[in-house]
């Protein structure tokens, strides 16, 4: 889940000029209920059915995928080179991206909601792809709000007029959304060899960060901070946290029944988060230095110790994980204990 301003509004979201397009392709999408996830492409075409029941139907195999940027990541993980892509922040500076080759690839966005249509158009996507967040931890879908990442239902149904829409559900259980996203990157023609190979990677790791968690037992607080205060992220809601969390790591959790997603405390209450070995802060909002400067937190035993590190949030996909995991232990391995 993204954080800042555009958190704020997504989070809330969860919680609760126009472009004349230049081509419609031919591709129809469509409510029809099927299995979550299925996809199916003969020589009579390609269907899909996404994480919300939608059924994309199209008469090939789409080649010329565009999307939102968390998805994208995960395609290109697995081989799936994108013709546009669009995010929240700016994607050329986004780390995430430095080990593929951009080139080809327009980049029609880089702030939340923000897309060039005709640039998208331009492009000639026959298949968008983006994510889609529940309201609550059982998992519903409110149909009423927009995709994630973009800024209405009526752009919405510009960027549907341009190619079908596929979403990906992020929410409930990580290894799902994993699943998920490699569903639909076979479906768009990877190697089933790579898939199997980035699995077995994620697997090893997965199996380290255990071992090393287990060893190690420190609490970690996974967090995002700002003005306002800090918005701790519930492990159970956001699917990345919950797979670590069924991994061994073990993550603040102080109100585990509240609201769903954060638990937000104004720096007027932070003492109550000054309970962790080590903290994941994310790369928006607050850094260590502004911490320091907070009379209620600068105090914090691991803000003191150096322990603070960067909050990675990865795209859900074997490779991608399988890194991220390593990077985590790492973290865990070279952090000691310093709350009671």
């Amino acid at each position: 889940m993204p954080f800042s301003e555009t958190l704020k509004r997504a989070s809330r979201a969860v919680l609760l000029p126009a472009v004349v397009l230049l081509l419609a392709l031919g591709g129809c999408s469509s409510a029809a209920p099927a299995p979550e996830g299925s996809a199916a492409s003969s020589a009579s075409g390609w269907t899909y059915t996404d994480d919300i029941g939608n059924t994309v139907t199209l008469d090939h195999v789409p080649a010329r995928v565009a999307g939102f940027t968390d998805q994208v990541l995960s395609l290109m993980s697995y081989g799936v080179k994108p013709v546009a892509v669009f995010g929240r922040t700016d994607v050329k500076s986004d780390t995430r991206f430095a080990d593929y080759d951009m080139s080809g690839v327009a980049i029609t966005g880089n702030t939340y909601g923000e897309i060039d249509l005709e640039a998208l158009a331009s492009a000639q996507p026959d298949l968008i792809v983006t994510g889609i967040y529940p309201t609550d931890r059982e998992g519903t879908i409110d149909k009423t709000q927009p995709y994630y990442g973009f800024k209405d239902l009526e752009q919405q149904k510009k960027l549907e007029a341009i190619a079908p829409i596929v979403t990906i559900k992020v929410g409930g259980a990580g290894l799902d959304v994993i699943k998920s996203n490699t569903k639909l990157a076979l479906a768009l023609g990877a190697d089933q060899a790579k898939v199997d190979a980035d699995q077995k990677a994620f697997e090893t790791a997965a199996a380290n960060l255990t071992a090393v968690a287990k060893e190690k037992g420190l609490k970690v607080a996974p967090m995002y901070a700002d003005a306002d205060g800090i918005y701790l992220v519930k492990p159970a809601d956001e699917p990345e946290t919950q797979l670590y969390s069924s991994l061994g790591v073990d993550y603040l959790n102080l109100n585990p029944d509240g609201d769903y997603y954060w638990d937000i405390y104004s720096w007027e209450n932070a003492g109550k988060v000054k309970i962790a070995d080590v903290i994941l802060l994310s790369n928006e909002g607050y850094q260590k230095a502004d911490l320091l400067k907070q009379p209620t937190f600068s105090d914090d035993a691991a803000l003191q110790a150096g322990q603070v590190y960067e909050r990675r949030v990865s795209p859900m996909d074997y490779s991608s994980q399988a890194k991220n995991l390593d990077v985590l232990t790492g973290i865990l391995q070279n952090a000691k204990k310093v709350t009671e």
